[in-house]
């Protein structure tokens, strides 16, 4: 049995006026390929650029917060300092490092919760 589009001509290799058929209904080769050209630039748009500015985004929020939440481990500590200081006599002379151990303490306390978080967070999304 012979395929029908064999029969009219257009699977016939030796017809030359059937050579980029597809092309030349469609305006051309040079048509087709700026089609191609125009839907991957899109494609990449859509699939790059839209991810890239919602990382941004939640990028700008993240670092924002994280700003935010320094300053206020300084004052934190800052104010610990100095309540400790200026409220109890007993941690003048030679007890003057207390404050300062006091803060140290604080400083690290705000650090192993920061990890603690981040390795619950880990786990967390590991099991996802």
């Amino acid at each position: 049995m012979v395929a029908r589009g064999y029969k009219s001509g257009m699977l016939n290799p030796k017809n030359p006026n059937l050579a980029g058929a597809m092309a030349s209904s469609n305006g051309g080769l040079k048509a087709d390929f700026d089609d191609l050209v125009s839907t991957l630039r899109a494609y990449v748009k859509q699939e790059t650029l839209g991810p890239i500015r919602g990382l941004g985004r939640y990028l700008g929020f993240g670092l924002a917060g994280t700003a935010c939440f320094a300053v206020a481990e300084v004052f934190l500590v800052l104010g610990v300092v100095r309540v400790l200081q200026s409220t109890n006599s007993v941690f003048q002379g030679n007890l003057g490092f207390v404050p300062y151990l006091a803060g140290f303490a604080t400083c690290v306390a705000f650090i192993s919760l920061t990890i603690f978080v981040l390795k619950r967070d880990q786990k967390r999304h590991a099991n996802e």
